[in-house]
Formats: structure tokens, C-alpha cells, sequence
């Protein structure tokens, strides 16, 4: 608002991304180049308002870097969206205010605080969300592999159950009682031998199976 080489500028504290209302802050130009405001008097007021978005940026930035989950870089985007927003429209009314007061050094240098700050927002901002793609994909990338290493394994066992269900369902009809001369040779011991023996070659086919699979 402009009147007379009065310039008030209407600004809000730094948003949160829990906050449905926003806290309005006052700043009063006088054409003799003194500051008011709701802050306390003096230029100082509007830099610690400014300062505020700073600390804030600051802040999310470190935890940008720190993210690794989804929900992390979620949160980080969740509360850098008002911030950018902010700062675009903080930019945009310092800047209306410098244009209404020629050779005012001191909107000058305030305008392009906000503009730094609107660009660090926007940065923080296309970070996370570069971040959050890049681990979307990146996870996308690895259940793929997953799946595609699932469905060798499976091709695997269908190969084995195919060459060997013949065999079985034969021997479950039929059964397997051939004459061998083992049958009373060092009972049980020779069915544990059997059993081991068939462990054995149980886990080197496991084995066999899985080393092609990695």
C-alpha cells in the first residue's frame, strides 16, 4: 500500500505445513526512510522477518540432505511448498514496494534478500522432489529385478517338477518294492543312509539353483 512516500508492507511469518491460518505482520515505511512494524521499530524488524524464512530454509535444506525414505522426502516437499509460495509473494510485494520509492537502498537490498530467498524455496523445492523421483525409480527398478529373478526361479522349479512328476506319479501308482538285496541289509540304517543321501543331493540342487539365480 502506497500513500504520500508512505509504504506499508503487508508480509506473514513463515508458514508451517500444519498451520490452516497464517500470522499477518505489519511494515510501515515512512518517506524519511524509518521503519515500524507489529516486529518492533527499525530496519532490524523486516531482516529478522526475513531471517525467519532463512532459518527455516536452512533447516529443511539439512533435512533434504539427510532424507532417505519416501516419507521423508514427503515431508520435506510438504513444508517447502508453502515456503516457496511465500517467498515468491514476499519477493513480488518488496519489489512493488522498491518501485514506488526511487533510490531506496534499503527496499533495494531487502528486495533482493527476498529474491535469494525465493530462489533457495524453489531449489529446495525441485531437490526433493528430483530426490523423490530418483528413489521412487530407483525402488521400481529393484522390484523389477526382483521379479524378474522370482520368475527365472520359477521357471526352474517348473522345469525340475516337469522332468521329474512323471517319474513320481509312476512310482506312486505302481510304487517302488524292486528286489534290490538291500532290503534287511543293516536296518534302518540303510534308510537313514538313503535319507542323507537324498538330503545331500537335495541341498547341491538348491545350491545349483541358486547360484544361477544370483
Amino acid at each position: 500500500m502506497l500513500a504520500d512516500g508512505h509504504v506499508l508492507v503487508i508480509l506473514h511469518a513463515a508458514p508451517r505445513a500444519d498451520q490452516d491460518q497464517r500470522e499477518g505482520r505489519f511494515f510501515w515505511r515512512k518517506p524519511d526512510g524509518t521503519w515500524s512494524s507489529t516486529l518492533g521499530g527499525g530496519l532490524g524488524a523486516i531482516r529478522t522477518h526475513l531471517g525467519e524464512y532463512e532459518q527455516r530454509i536452512d533447516a529443511l535444506q539439512e533435512a533434504e540432505k539427510a532424507a532417505a525414505t519416501a516419507s521423508a522426502y514427503f515431508d520435506v516437499i510438504n513444508q517447502a511448498l508453502p515456503l516457496a509460495r511465500s517467498t515468491r509473494n514476499m519477493h513480488a510485494a518488496l519489489q512493488e514496494a522498491r518501485g514506488s520509492v526511487e533510490g531506496a537502498k534499503d527496499l533495494i537490498s531487502l528486495r533482493d534478500d527476498a529474491y535469494r530467498l525465493e530462489r533457495e524455496a524453489d531449489i529446495l523445492l525441485n531437490d526433493a522432489k528430483n530426490g523423490l523421483d530418483f528413489l521412487m525409480a530407483q525402488k521400481t527398478e529393484l522390484l523389477a529385478d526382483q521379479s524378474h529373478q522370482m520368475s527365472l526361479a520359477g521357471h526352474r522349479l517348473n522345469t525340475l517338477v516337469a522332468l521329474f512328476f512323471p517319474t513320481a506319479t509312476l512310482a506312486a501308482l505302481l510304487g517302488m518294492n524292486v528286489p534290490h538285496g538291500l532290503e534287511n541289509v543293516a536296518a534302518p540304517y540303510t534308510f537313514i543312509a538313503v535319507l542323507v543321501v537324498g538330503l545331500v543331493l537335495g541341498f547341491i540342487v538348491r545350491g545349483m539353483i541358486a547360484g544361477k539365480r544370483s
